[in-house]
């Protein structure tokens, strides 16, 4: 098993859509694979959430939500809210350790890499079972603040980031996004391996499956 967590330089920067085209991308190779959401904030109980959405774009059938909750919040601000259980560290490594037959488990996180989970962020998840952590960032302005923070946070704690994708490539980048895709990996010292078109969430199962492996570079893969 090759577990990899995703997390978002900030919220809206694409997770869910990365996340769906590393599962496409693997899918497409022949690989199994199990997509994890510990925590999912904003839907209420039976409406569809990241999963959901990543399954339709996709195709991946084994998905695992360990907990949800009503408010657009931080997954342990909403659960106190709702009087809920907050996640703990054991559990969720324990329900990643359980996906262990899949070829490949990834894992969204909820907004940025030190957002709290329950008494747990994903970097202490990353820490916990030893995984490598992929950055979704943004095109525009801000993105290289806010990506030098989280690879920094990375490098500190020990754990090895897998890489950049820009989550929405813009169809007619401005000069800072055109700027960024050089400056990102020169201030970070990590690689650039992937960019998602922007509105690519909105495409149907046939023609997202059909470009994701494409987004990536061709050199990276999940399971180096």
């Amino acid at each position: 098993m090759t577990v990899l967590l995703i997390t978002g330089t900030s919220t809206d920067v694409g997770k869910t859509v990365v996340t769906a085209a590393v599962t496409a991308a693997a899918l497409a190779e022949g690989h199994s694979v199990a997509v994890c959401k510990p925590g999912q904030t904003g839907v209420a109980p039976g409406e569809p959430g990241d999963l959901a959405e990543i399954q339709r774009l996709s195709g991946v059938t084994r998905t695992v939500e360990l907990a949800r909750y009503p408010d657009p919040l931080a997954p342990d601000t909403a659960a106190r809210r709702a009087g809920m259980p907050e996640l703990t560290l054991a559990e969720t490594a324990a329900a990643v350790d359980a996906l262990a037959d899949a070829d490949l488990v990834l894992v969204e996180g909820a907004g940025g890499l030190l957002v709290r989970l329950g008494d747990f962020t994903l970097l202490d998840l990353a820490q916990k079972i030893g995984a490598p952590v992929l950055v979704v960032t943004a095109a525009g302005l801000g993105t290289l603040n806010h990506t030098e923070l989280t690879t920094r946070a990375l490098r500190s704690a020990g754990v090895r980031c897998a890489g950049l994708v820009i989550g929405a490539w813009p169809a007619e980048p401005d000069l800072a996004a055109t700027c960024n895709r050089t400056d990102l990996p020169r201030v970070t010292g990590v690689d650039l391996v992937g960019s998602v078109p922007e509105g690519a969430g909105g495409w149907n199962r046939a023609r997202f499956t059909a470009a994701a492996p494409g987004w990536f570079d061709p050199a990276w893969s999940p399971f180096r």
